[in-house]
């Protein structure tokens, strides 16, 4: 796999507390969620909402199927759609997953794949199978020419109760 393709960050990342002033988000650590709680939703989900914003400012959300395979997520996207233009211009990107009980939010930065390596590649089609029951069949040479992104979390926030006092951030790397 090259540097461009290599997992998320190869660690689990650190946990601590959201700042999500007037919520009530406690200041202990004493309830956050582990890691896998978070994967295990990142793998499951269906639906994803991919949002980036564009060269003018202007921010854009939709609804897209992705993966999370290597600490990642991986999405298709048409090379001239508005996503594909938003993340040339600014990688910057946020995903939601479908919940909006078990909250998983990934902060993080967008980019291309144009080759992935067949491992990566094989891996890819393995976890978009739970598309398959949906009429779309994943193809790898659609990826050959600027159809595949990912987003490499910096930082991702979670939560399973409505008064989020499970509410749990996980940092990648040294900077919230």
């Amino acid at each position: 796999m090259s540097s461009r393709q290599s997992a998320g960050h190869g660690t689990t990342p650190s946990a601590d507390r959201p700042c999500i002033p007037g919520y009530g988000v406690p200041t202990t650590h004493e309830g956050l969620l582990p890691w896998s709680w978070a994967e295990s939703r990142l793998r499951d989900a269906t639906l994803y909402w991919i949002s980036t914003t564009g060269p003018d400012g202007r921010p854009h959300v939709a609804p897209v199927w992705a993966v999370w395979v290597d600490g990642l997520i991986v999405f298709e996207s048409g090379p001239n759609s508005r996503r594909s233009r938003n993340i040339a211009a600014n990688p910057a990107a946020s995903v939601h997953i479908q919940s909006g009980d078990d909250v998983v939010i990934v902060e993080g930065v967008a980019e291309t794949i144009d080759r992935p390596d067949p491992a990566f590649a094989a891996r890819l089609l393995e976890a978009f199978a739970k598309y398959n029951g949906y009429g779309y069949q994943y193809n790898p040479a659609n990826w050959q020419n600027g159809g595949l992104y990912i987003v490499r979390p910096r930082k991702v926030m979670g939560w399973a109760r409505f008064d989020i006092q499970d509410a749990t951030r996980w940092i990648f790397g040294s900077s919230p």
